[in-house]
C-alpha cells in the first residue's frame, strides 16, 4: 500500500505541472541610432578663411583714425573680413543699452524685427555691415538683413544675423549680445575686442523672422558646414 500511494502521488504532481513554457523576460527595446554631425570648429572656419581674395574694391579702417588695412573677402559663398569688435548699443533701448550707457546710443538699426521695433542689441546677437560706399556694397554680394553669420573669436563661433550698417569706412562692429556670447566684454564704451574677430556671411541666406536667434543658430549650422567642407 505504501509503493501504491507513492506512485499515486508521484503521477497526480505530473498532472500539475505546467506543460507551458516560462515567459522569457521582456528584452529592453533599443532605440535606433541616430548620427550628428559635430558642430563646425572655430578651427574648421578659421582654415576655410585663411585666404582672402579681396570683393572690396579698397579696405577699411578698425576705427575712425586707424589705417585702412582691411578688406573684405569673398568666395562663392560668402564674404568675410578680419577686424576689432566695437559694441553696437543701438536698437530698442534697455537696461544695458541706453541713452545713460552709451552717449552715442541711437534708439533705431537698420532693419527692424517682424512687429516693426528696432532690434535689441542686448538680447539678439547681430553684426553692422558698413553702409554701401565706392569701397564695397553689401547688397550687390548676396547679403542684406537677416543674412546668417558666423562670428569667430578665438576657440568659440557664434551664430548670428545682419541687423545694422555703420559707417562707410569703418568695419569690426557687433552687438551687445554677440559679444557676451562670445566672452568679450560688452559694455559700449569701455568693452569691445581690439583684434582677432572673424565675420563670415553667408550669401543668400536669411532668417525670417530676423529676430528669431534659433533659426539663425540652425541655418548657421548648416551654411557654415557648407562653408567649412568647400562644397
Amino acid at each position: 500500500m505504501r509503493v501504491q500511494s507513492l506512485a499515486l502521488a508521484a503521477a497526480s504532481a505530473a498532472l500539475l505541472v505546467p506543460t507551458t513554457p516560462p515567459a522569457t523576460p521582456a528584452q529592453p527595446r533599443t532605440q535606433p541610432v541616430v548620427w550628428r554631425e559635430a558642430p563646425v570648429s572655430a578651427a574648421d572656419l578659421l582654415a576655410r578663411a585663411r585666404d582672402c581674395t579681396p570683393v572690396s574694391r579698397g579696405r577699411y579702417r578698425s576705427d575712425n583714425g586707424a589705417s585702412a588695412k582691411i578688406p573684405v573677402c569673398g568666395t562663392r559663398d560668402a564674404v568675410f573680413w578680419k577686424a576689432d569688435m566695437d559694441i553696437d548699443c543701438d536698437g530698442r533701448p534697455g537696461p544695458r543699452c541706453n541713452r545713460r550707457s552709451d552717449p552715442y546710443f541711437a534708439a533705431a538699426t537698420a532693419y527692424s524685427q517682424s512687429d516693426g521695433r528696432p532690434l535689441s542689441a542686448e538680447r539678439l546677437p547681430f553684426i553692422v555691415v558698413p553702409a554701401p560706399s565706392r569701397i564695397w556694397d553689401y547688397r550687390d554680394h548676396g547679403v542684406g538683413g537677416g543674412s546668417v553669420v558666423a562670428v569667430v573669436y578665438r576657440d568659440q563661433v557664434q551664430y548670428a544675423v545682419v541687423g545694422d550698417t555703420g559707417p562707410r569706412g569703418v568695419i569690426g562692429e557687433a552687438s551687445y549680445a554677440t559679444a557676451e556670447a562670445l566672452g568679450i566684454r560688452p559694455h559700449p564704451l569701455r568693452g569691445g575686442a581690439a583684434s582677432g574677430v572673424t565675420y563670415i556671411v553667408f550669401k543668400n541666406t536669411r532668417v525670417s523672422p530676423i529676430e528669431d536667434r534659433a533659426a539663425a543658430v540652425t541655418t548657421g549650422q548648416r551654411v557654415a558646414r557648407r562653408f567649412a567642407d568647400g562644397s
